[in-house]
Order: C-alpha cells, then structure tokens, then sequence
C-alpha cells in the first residue's frame, strides 16, 4: 500500500471534503436522480439523470479515494530543524536567471496547489528541492528551459 505524507493542514482539509461529500453531496445528487427520474419518461434519453449518475459516480469515487489517503497517511509535522527541505517546508529560493525570489510550500502531490505557492514533491521543481540546504543551488529542466534556483532560507 502507498503512504501519504500529509500536512496537519492536508489532513484536516481532507477530513472536511470527505464530510461534505457524505453528508450534502451525497445527498444533493439523491435528490437530483429522484427528481430526474420523476420528470422524465424514458430514463435512456434523460440526460439530466444520466448528469446526475455520472456525478455520482464521480462523488462515490472522491469518497474512496480521500478514504484511501486517510487510511494510510502519515501526518508530516514540517522542517522544524530547518536544515534541509522536506515536505512541510516553506523555502525562499532565488531565480539565478531571473534574480526574482519566490517562496514555495513543498507538499505531497495530495496537497499539491501551485497557485497557492504550493508544490509537489513529485514535481521537478519538487523533486529537486527536497533534501537541500540553505546556499545549494538546483537545476530543473521544464518543457520550456532550464531553471537554476538557489536555496535562500528553509522556513
């Protein structure tokens, strides 16, 4: 079975996405379908009720899948040491081409949210930060270019 590494953040929002899930939109989409199935004669050229099963489906899926994770997950308390990235890091890096500062959180792909500042640790960029300290200096290579960064402060 695959551990997920999580934030105490990660985890907790996961909790609240299941629960919503299970106890409103597992609801919402009953009464859609019955809804569905009471307006319309023939339930093969219905395409609200079709709608309505595919999001079902797709709902019943989120729910084993967020259980999955749930179910074997380690919660990770972030870099309290500080002396080299892991997942519940924030790091100010500095583009060495650009001289442009950025500051990335460094999450499992679970919590991943890159317009939030977020990234994977199965990202390139990611893959590429974990385990350096303060002064190293990566290269990542992107469909477009070659980034090089340079490790500022591990937060």
């Amino acid at each position: 079975m695959k551990e997920y590494r999580l934030t105490k953040e990660g985890h907790g929002k996961l909790i609240e996405e299941r629960e919503d899930l299970v106890s409103n939109k597992r609801k919402e989409i009953a009464a859609r379908l019955k809804d569905a199935k009471d307006n319309a004669g023939d339930l093969a050229e219905n395409t609200e009720y079709e709608y309505a099963k595919n999001e079902q489906a797709f709902i019943e899926g989120r729910i084993e899948q967020i259980n999955e994770i749930l179910n074997n997950h380690v919660i990770i308390e972030g870099n309290n040491h500080n002396d080299a990235i892991d997942i519940g890091s924030t790091v100010e890096v500095k583009d060495l081409d650009s001289n442009k500062r950025k500051k990335y959180m460094l999450v499992s792909s679970v919590e991943s949210d890159p317009e939030n500042h977020k990234i994977s640790d199965e990202s390139p960029t990611g893959m590429a930060l974990l385990g350096k300290k303060i002064g190293d200096e990566v290269q990542i290579k992107t469909p477009q270019s070659m980034i090089k960064l340079k490790v500022l402060k591990i937060i």
